[in-house]
């Protein structure tokens, strides 16, 4: 066992990365869930439907909306399975209700069965933005804690971007059977990881707890590195032990951990609301209303493929440089320039319903330079933030509180997003998203904390004001001099 540390190098962090990837192919399988929806839509309302009728858009919203309903007591399902049996055996569970999605798929085509198999998404929606972001923090290194947390939006839209792709190119039935293969390939290669070293310290099995923090560090288990680890995730655990009172109770209770949750919420909210969530669901038709007259060639599907790849460039582009720039300043950058492009994309549409002329190039442009800020600093900082700003004990609650809310937003997103479009018009639905992204920057620059390569000591002394941090130097003076 101990050869097998240095297999690629004492202090390697290979295992970590290893054990952060296979954590998040959920997250792969949920991107090709959304994703699905996208090519999927069109074929199953067209008139080469392979159910023989086509389904009608008052269906086509309830499959889209459903998973966000269902994610909503998910979130807090994820949460309470995540502490009570471990990160480890709700990844199983999120895999397993992957699978039933596409078995159900496979086995009929009527409107109920595909708003049932979209439900099992919103069950896996929850674990990828709830446990697969804490069990890939509880395993990671400071140093690459935030390089490895972005691998969630990597993933995710990675995922949408594989859909496109086989949606144009294979049957019906086939792009089944493949994102079947996908949950039932996690079950099996990961039962090689190793649970949460968190998880064990807090169950009390801290020999367990040393095996995998050395397995995951590529070092001994008494070396000085791991043991000091070991003695920082029990301390965290033991100012945890100093407040016995309900999660979310003694968040609302406590000043600090009270301005952390809000930014936890906004950012979250703030994610939700810049428009992506809309435009990665119903791409194609969004872009066969943007190409309507402008002569493009690309199908709608192929522009929306085009999209998929631009978010892959922009979260490959955070996992570079997310432990470079800085969490506060991507955040900031990626609303502004987000905000500005949905306000574009809104004056286009708009322009365009009153016969004014404007350019052919501008939808795709503003859709793809939107999508590509949501991947590269809303989505993944929103996650990451989320997750360093709290402890062990309220990571979790946390979370799910966070995607709760995001969740029931979104829901109202997909089931009201096509009607709005409809009677009021698209460009007030992007108008909305703009403001939401100027807000949100705005924000940035004003509350939110730096957290790159902070414990949570510095981040919580980062969110005091002024004249809290003076009240506790004259506390301390005065106990010195005393």
């Amino acid at each position: 066992m101990k050869k097998f540390y240095f297999l690629f190098g004492e202090g390697s962090k290979v295992n970590q990365i290893i054990c952060a990837l296979l954590i998040n192919l959920p997250v792969f399988a949920y991107g090709a869930s959304v994703g699905w929806m996208s090519p999927m839509t069109l074929l199953l309302q067209s008139e080469n439907s392979p159910r023989g009728v086509p389904l009608t858009d008052n269906e086509v919203s309830w499959m889209g909306a459903i998973a966000y309903l269902v994610c909503v007591p998910a979130d807090f399902l994820m949460a309470i399975l995540s502490d009570k049996f471990g990160r480890k055996f709700t990844m199983f569970f999120l895999s397993s209700m992957g699978f039933g999605c596409w078995v159900i798929k496979l086995s009929s085509m009527e409107p109920w069965a595909f708003v049932l198999a979209r439900a099992l998404v919103g069950m896996l929606m929850a674990g990828s933005y709830v446990t697969c972001p804490l069990y890939t923090k509880e395993i990671s290194e400071n140093s690459i804690r935030g390089m490895l947390g972005s691998l969630v939006i990597i993933f995710h839209t990675t995922g949408n971007l594989f859909l496109y792709i086989i949606g144009d190119i294979l049957s019906y039935r086939t792009i089944l059977w493949v994102c079947l293969s996908l949950p039932a390939i996690h079950l099996m290669l990961f039962t090689m990881m190793p649970e949460s070293p968190s998880y064990l310290v807090k169950k009390g099995e801290l020999e367990k707890a040393a095996k995998a923090l050395a397995w995951l560090r590529c070092r001994r288990e008494d070396d000085i590195t791991v043991l000091n680890e070991l003695d920082q995730i029990k301390k965290e655990q033991t100012n945890d032990e100093d407040s016995n009172k309900f999660a979310l109770k003694a968040i609302l209770s406590d000043k600090i951990l009270f301005r952390a949750f809000k930014i936890a919420l906004a950012v979250a909210l703030a994610r939700e609301f810049c428009g992506a969530i809309p435009v990665t669901n119903y791409a194609g038709e969004i872009f066969t209303m943007a190409s309507e007259g402008t002569g493009l060639v690309l199908t709608p599907n192929q522009q929306a493929m085009m999209l998929g790849a631009v978010q892959v460039v922009g979260s490959a582009l955070t996992f570079g440089t997310v432990e470079k720039a800085g969490r506060k300043t991507l955040l900031f950058i990626t609303s502004l320039v987000s905000g500005l492009s949905m306000v574009a994309l809104a004056s286009w549409f708009l322009a365009r319903a009153y016969n004014i002329h404007a350019p052919a190039w501008l939808p795709i442009a503003t859709l793809c330079l939107c999508i590509f800020c949501d991947s590269y600093g809303l989505q993944p900082m929103s996650v990451i933030i989320t997750g360093e700003i709290f402890s062990f004990k309220y990571r979790g609650t946390v979370m799910a509180t966070a995607m709760a809310s995001a969740s029931t937003s979104a829901f109202l997103q997909m089931l009201f997003f096509k009607p709005i479009v409809s009677t009021i018009g698209i460009h007030v639905a992007f108008y909305s998203f703009g403001g939401v992204c100027l807000i949100t920057a705005l924000y940035a620059i004003l509350v939110v904390p730096e957290t790159k390569k902070k414990g949570l000591e510095e981040i919580y002394q980062s969110l005091k004001t002024k004249k809290e941090k003076l009240a506790e130097e004259c506390e301390k003076k005065t106990k010195f001099e005393a």
